[in-house]
């Protein structure tokens, strides 16, 4: 075994570490120059990480395609996001969502409303979850859910515990902790939501399937 191998983490090149499609080039150049930007080290940018120094070098030079969580964790570090690192250009977005232009959207039985900018790092929603629905669903997935009930009893059962929650009573959670969300009462919960998801098309990753795809 090589040095440089000895210095990673147990698992950190293994196979479910990397992406399982390529990435675009300009990744690993980018991985780079952004790290240089914020002024980190390449010792002190992988301690962050929670990579060792060897690996982050062969991400910097495409020797290594990163995971997923792996991306998120260094757009976090860096201060930018996983669009950036990716090399996408994003078009200018509004800062403020104005409550006229939100528009209701169904998904799997919940109802919610787009409370910020797509393509962003985080997406807020405002959210109704009707009683039973979408209640026995185990979600998991990369990221981190923030959630706040506005009205109604919450029922969310992370991993093998349950907590029950109030008007006013909030959760912060890894997405990979495996997560079900349910009303208690009958006229549902409504939910201030924030997550990061590395690929959110329509939050179908938070929202769950489409009814049609339960059956």
């Amino acid at each position: 075994m090589s040095s440089s191998e000895s210095e990673r983490p147990p698992g950190a090149d293994s196979p479910a570490d990397q992406a399982p499609d390529a990435l675009p080039a300009v990744v690993a150049p980018q991985l780079r120059a952004l790290r240089r930007q914020a002024s980190l080290t390449l010792e002190a940018a992988a301690r962050a990480a929670g990579l060792s120094p060897a690996h982050l070098s062969r991400l910097e030079t495409g020797r290594r395609q990163p995971s997923l969580p792996m991306l998120l964790a260094l757009a976090r570090i860096y201060g930018t996001t996983v669009s950036e690192l990716l090399g996408e250009t994003v078009a200018e977005r509004d800062s403020v969502i104005r409550a006229a232009d939100m528009e209701p959207t169904a998904a799997g039985g919940w109802t919610y409303w787009q409370a910020g900018a797509p393509g962003r790092g985080m997406q807020a929603l405002r959210v109704h979850v009707p009683h039973g629905s979408q209640g026995d669903i185990v979600r998991v997935h990369p990221g981190e859910e923030w959630l706040h009930v506005l009205r109604g009893r919450l029922r969310l059962h992370l991993a093998d515990t349950v907590h029950r929650l109030g008007p006013g009573d909030s959760a912060h959670f890894d997405s990979l902790t495996p997560h079900r969300i349910a009303a208690e009462d009958h006229d549902g919960v409504d939910l201030l939501f924030v997550h990061t998801l590395l690929q959110s098309p329509t939050a179908a990753l938070c929202l769950g399937p489409n009814p049609g795809d339960l059956t």
